[in-house]
């Protein structure tokens, strides 16, 4: 089975305060860190056994607080990044963290699906990150979210990044963007018009619960991070006999983690060989 994996454990704590982000600043207690720690292990020692029995897996972990301040989750990244069995493991974060951790990493299996925060952190230390990524050949792409004050960063950022980075824009929630509006974001990301508004996905494909799950740090499997109904769990494989294509319950789609797996769009092929680093082919 060639399976692939969204994995958001407990951790909920960032060492940013976006305003727009509900666990801005949010801090884990130390039971709450060594939780989070002994969860991700455990995954790890799944994802590692995996193999053996010829599964091939593509793991994205998509921590709500920022991951990779934390060494559990360096480890676990360069870990993984060296099984043969695991096509791509990636994750997201906002680079605040250190890189010289990725040298251990196998690059031809790990990426990073970074954001820029304006606001956060300055424009010379942010563009100072991927510039560390792109010296010790990471696959990276980097977002910023379309909030109107960020334009003008995002558009430095386009001109300073390389050109062969990726620059995706996410529709900030509850903001509608005139067209005029829209095209100024098109301009620095061909594919916003996927993120401007909500996908219709009730009764439609989608690849979620049958080659792509949702796990959470106690092992609970769903078909993805926003539909709520149990498949099962992951440590008795118990989630298996539930694995089945299946249509969306849910009216729309409005989060690229959920979307991307629509049968419905194009965004497999347009992201061929990178739909877990957000990465497309053109990019």
């Amino acid at each position: 089975m060639d399976l692939t994996v969204l994995y958001r454990g407990p951790l909920a704590s960032c060492d940013y305060d976006c305003p727009y982000c509900p666990f801005a600043k949010r801090r884990d207690t130390p039971d709450q860190l060594r939780t989070d720690r002994a969860a991700l292990a455990r995954f790890a020692d799944w994802a590692a056994a995996a193999g053996a029995g010829g599964d091939t897996l593509s793991v994205l972990f998509t921590p709500w607080g920022e991951g990779l301040v934390r060494s559990w989750y360096r480890d676990t990244l360069v870990r993984l990044s060296r099984l043969p069995h695991v096509r791509r493991v990636a994750i997201q974060t906002n680079l605040s963290c250190r890189t010289d951790w990725l040298a251990e990493a196998d690059l031809d299996s790990l990426a990073l699906w970074t954001t820029y925060h304006p606001g956060q952190v300055t424009h010379e230390r942010f563009l100072a990150k991927c510039r560390e990524l792109t010296a010790l050949g990471v696959r990276y792409s980097v977002g910023v979210v379309g909030q109107p004050e960020h334009l003008a960063a995002a558009r430095r950022l386009r001109a300073e990044l390389p050109p062969d980075v990726y620059l995706w824009i996410n529709a900030a929630e509850g903001l509608s963007y005139q067209d005029h509006e829209a095209a100024e974001w098109t301009a620095l990301d061909p594919l916003f018009a996927y993120s401007r508004h909500p996908h219709p996905s009730a009764g439609l494909p989608c690849r979620t619960g049958a080659s792509v799950i949702s796990v959470d740090g106690a092992g609970t499997v769903r078909r993805c991070h926003f539909v709520p109904e149990v498949l099962g769990n992951l440590y008795d494989d118990s989630y298996r006999a539930a694995l089945a294509p299946r249509p969306c319950p849910l009216s729309t789609c409005d989060c690229h983690i959920g979307y991307v797996h629509l049968e419905t769009l194009p965004l497999y092929e347009l992201f061929a060989g990178g739909v877990l680093e957000r990465i497309p082919t053109t990019g």
